[in-house]
């Protein structure tokens, strides 16, 4: 499976800019005191409407490292395309740095990746994505992972995600794959992850907490009947959203996943991908 550009790699990535500038808003409020139903601006961060953050930055970063190579993994480009992101601005809607998590600017600026406990942001999972249309081993999710964030359970986490991903390209869905996902503490949730109520899902930057929330808002999406404009893009990642806390991220997360599953032919998502500030970049990073 090389790396090359097509209309899923195009739907995941653009999927998960939505969910990322979905929950841009958001961010860090508590559930329940809002609710997502659409593209807004202003909100926590005071940005236009479409406005997408580090999360979308950081995950084109890794795909134009990715297709500068056709496919093969250089974990030296890409960290060069994320300092380039860091000093100078590249990757973003409006020419600077935008969401930097702690882990990622201290890697950056130290080159030294963060390998704590306490390093276990979900900085990694969001811009992993591009591997999973990519033949990278698992040591090699590994490293494009350590760039950032060292710790175990990041780059596990990333494994999870990448082979997640695959799995839905390969025509899974959710529901098939959970109950294979079985694995030691802190991982010992996803297999039955579905079978959990909101008020069980956290919501916050830790990078367990995210892997679940995605799992949960696309596990409940394929459980739910369809809403009435058929939109399941929109389904999942407006639950996702509207669980609070780390809306960007998880939104991200949860979009990637989404469009690959759903595609964005849908009323709301095409609405989304059209509102979708420095679109054309995104696509020229493809």
């Amino acid at each position: 499976m090389a790396y090359q550009y097509t209309e899923r790699l195009s739907d995941a990535v653009i999927g998960l800019a939505i969910g990322d500038a979905l929950g841009v808003p958001f961010e860090f409020e508590e559930r329940g005191s809002f609710t997502c139903t659409g593209m807004t601006g202003s909100g926590v961060h005071n940005m236009p409407a479409g406005t997408w953050s580090d999360d979308t930055s950081m995950t084109i970063a890794t795909a134009k490292g990715l297709r500068d190579y056709n496919g093969e993994i250089h974990p030296g480009a890409i960290r060069r395309n994320f300092v380039n992101w860091l000093r100078q601005g590249d990757f973003t809607p409006d020419g600077k740095c935008f969401g930097i998590g702690r882990a990622t600017f201290v890697s950056l600026t130290t080159g030294e990746s963060q390998s704590r406990f306490e390093d276990n942001g979900n900085g990694a999972l969001m811009r992993i994505l591009p591997l999973s249309f990519t033949d990278a081993v698992d040591d090699q999710i590994d490293e494009v992972s350590g760039i950032t964030h060292g710790h175990g359970i990041s780059k596990t986490a990333c494994r999870i995600y990448v082979h997640v991903a695959r799995r839905l390209l390969a025509g899974q869905t959710i529901i098939e794959i959970l109950p294979s996902l079985i694995g030691e503490a802190p991982f010992g949730r996803l297999s039955k992850i579905d079978q959990l109520p909101e008020d069980e899902i956290k919501s916050s930057g830790y990078v367990i907490d995210t892997l679940e929330a995605a799992l949960w808002a696309m596990a409940k999406e394929a459980l739910e009947p369809a809403e009435e404009d058929g939109d399941r893009f929109a389904g999942a990642v407006l639950r996702a959203v509207n669980l609070g806390g780390d809306t960007d991220t998880i939104g991200a997360v949860t979009g990637g996943l989404a469009g690959i599953v759903y595609g964005l032919d849908g009323a709301r998502a095409s609405q989304w991908r059209a509102a979708l500030r420095k679109r054309e970049l995104i696509e020229e990073c493809l």
